[in-house]
């Protein structure tokens, strides 16, 4: 926050007679000594006369939202997204119609939880309307005002709270914030898929989040998003897992929450996971194979090569403790060891006089499996060879 770059920014707005102040995340984290990694900025202004004052600082500006009041600035190669304060005209629990302002307690009013409704000017002097610090040393996660009002606002609050508990939380929760969530428990349902997907990949990323998700459960939050919720017995193992190697896959705890009768095509529909995510969903929830950690290198190896790298990860974190030895052995083996390609191919098995058909995938395989079984070790020359005696040996036809 008082890196060259910023300060850069901060100036430019200054120096048009713009107020300008660190908001949300970014001073919630400072105060708890944090890495700051995203940087937003409340303003007093209009976004144009913001705009106006970055240009003529020669600093790049993007209207990245300038219909509700915000533009990105770009300072160095790093951005900063800069929204006009704002007052709230109209909500519906999904959308809000809001009206500029220059009421910074207003503007703090209108969010989501004390600790993110907090100013800090570029002196490091802190506006704190709603009590956010002491909630932030508490583990509180408290909303602005009423909560009931917070959550008919933006129903997706409700996922907020608890995510924002996840990650910053002691117990108990706060009371009033958790019977509003219970209360309008049944909203969520209204919501996107894309919406709910986010905030909870987002939630189980926290350190430790199985407490939360069991809360969660008990209020009904999954009844419509994730009724295959089936405990968190595997998600303890997989946090554990992940914390020994310092990862954490927010994916790969959303399987582990899953009961044994989920089908990884209908829950990656309903929350609109990518290709790529309801693949590894289906590879985390397939009774096979079973990983194993107990035979060697090899056997690791084996199943390295048969699912990739990361998807034999995401099976391994399942499988058993890290505390066991050969758990780790095989975690970095999976992690640093790269695949061989196959030496030969169907190409091969043309030239050496096998007509086109069936016998060409059959012959490759065989011999896939062959080179498999001896640890990936025989070269070209070799698999040519043996290529040559299974042809003679009438295999595959």
């Amino acid at each position: 926050m008082s890196d060259s770059r910023t300060r850069r920014v901060l100036d430019a707005l200054a120096r048009d007679g713009i107020a300008v102040r660190f908001v949300g995340g970014c001073v919630r984290d400072a105060l708890l000594g944090k890495d700051v990694v995203d940087i937003d900025l409340a303003i007093d202004h209009p976004p144009e006369a913001a705009m106006r004052a970055l240009a003529a600082a020669q600093l790049k500006v993007i209207p990245t939202g300038i219909r509700h009041g915000t533009i990105t600035a770009v300072s160095g190669g790093r951005p900063y997204e800069i929204t006009t304060l704002r007052r709230d005209v109209e909500t519906d629990g999904r959308h809000a119609v809001v009206a500029f302002t220059d009421d910074w307690r207003a503007d703090a009013a209108r969010r989501d939880f004390t600790f993110n409704a907090m100013f800090c000017d570029a002196s490091g002097d802190l506006w704190d309307f709603f009590g956010g610090r002491d909630d932030l040393v508490a583990g509180r996660v408290r909303f602005v005002g009423d909560a009931a009002t917070r959550i008919d606002e933006d129903v997706l609050r409700i996922l907020r709270f608890f995510r924002f508990h996840a990650w910053y939380g002691s117990a108990p929760f706060d009371a009033d914030g958790f019977a509003a969530c219970r209360a309008a428990a049944g909203k969520l349902r209204s919501l996107s898929a894309e919406r709910v997907r986010k905030e909870l990949l987002k939630l189980l990323e926290a350190n430790d989040p199985a407490a939360t998700i069991e809360a969660m459960a008990a209020i009904g939050l999954f009844s419509h998003w994730l009724p295959e919720y089936g405990g968190t017995d595997l998600l303890r193992r997989v946090v554990a897992n992940e914390r020994a190697v310092s990862v954490a896959d927010g994916l790969r705890r959303l399987a582990a929450i899953i009961g044994p009768a989920g089908d990884a095509t209908v829950i990656g529909k309903r929350l609109r996971l990518s290709t790529q995510e309801a693949l590894r969903l289906t590879v985390m929830l397939s009774a096979e194979p079973v990983i194993d950690i107990e035979h060697g290198e090899a056997a690791v190896r084996r199943q390295v090569y048969q699912l990739g790298n990361a998807l034999y990860v995401d099976r391994l974190m399942r499988a058993s403790d890290a505390g066991l030895p050969a758990w780790m052995q095989a975690y970095r083996l999976a992690t640093t060891w790269t695949a061989p390609e196959l030496p030969v191919s169907g190409g091969d098995v043309l030239k050496a006089g096998v007509p086109a058909g069936r016998r060409v995938g059959a012959l490759v395989a065989a011999l896939e499996g062959w080179w498999i079984d001896r640890d990936f070790a025989p070269d070209r020359a070799a698999c040519l060879a043996e290529l040559r005696r299974r042809i003679d040996a009438g295999e595959g036809a």
